[in-house]
């Protein structure tokens, strides 16, 4: 049985609805923090309790550590792409399936913004060098290995969330395959 949410997951969910559907409706960069939080119903300052910026409603990622624990967990006589690979699909596949339609509108907005897929490069730089410590050994190939795989997952990403119609495990999947040497 599941605890129902309480007032900071409630408020949290909510900020986020209202400032994607205001996103659908002017555009991100004509959206401001303080339309967000009134159409919301809280103060500018609740909104930053929650998101340090209105880019991470949208960017914010809270797997690095279960992605770096499933890498480290591969078998160290793999090659570093197979062990990162391999690491972010055993990583995936652990999490509960996350709400797509709201991941592919997320995404979507980053994907249609410069400045937010900018962002999203910034924001897998933390990914890439938890993988790269992860992967220990050597530090160049487990950087390149690292890279890698995070662009791969970008791609797949931003690719599927304008439109296609595999579904989200699939267009991860058949990114990692790739890595894998599989697809």
């Amino acid at each position: 049985m599941t605890t129902p949410p309480g007032k900071k997951e409630r408020t949290r969910a909510r900020l986020l609805a209202v400032a994607l559907e205001l996103f659908a409706d002017q555009g991100y960069d004509d959206t401001s923090i303080a339309q967000i939080a009134e159409r919301a119903g809280v103060s500018e300052m609740t909104f930053f309790r929650y998101f340090p910026s209105k880019e991470s409603l949208l960017l914010d990622d809270p797997y690095d550590p279960l992605i770096a624990a499933a890498v480290r967990d591969q078998p160290a006589d793999l090659a570093p792409l197979a062990r990162a690979a391999r690491g972010v699909r055993s990583a995936w596949h652990a999490l509960p399936f996350p709400a797509t339609d709201e991941v592919r509108t997320r995404t979507r907005i980053v994907a249609e913004s410069p400045g937010l897929r900018a962002g999203m490069w910034r924001n897998s730089a933390q990914t890439e060098a938890s993988i790269a410590v992860a992967l220990g050994g050597d530090a160049v190939a487990a950087r390149i290995a690292a890279a890698a795989t995070v662009a791969a997952l970008n791609t797949a990403l931003l690719e599927w969330s304008l439109g296609s119609d595999t579904d989200l495990g699939a267009a991860i999947d058949a990114a990692l395959d790739v890595l894998e040497h599989r697809g």
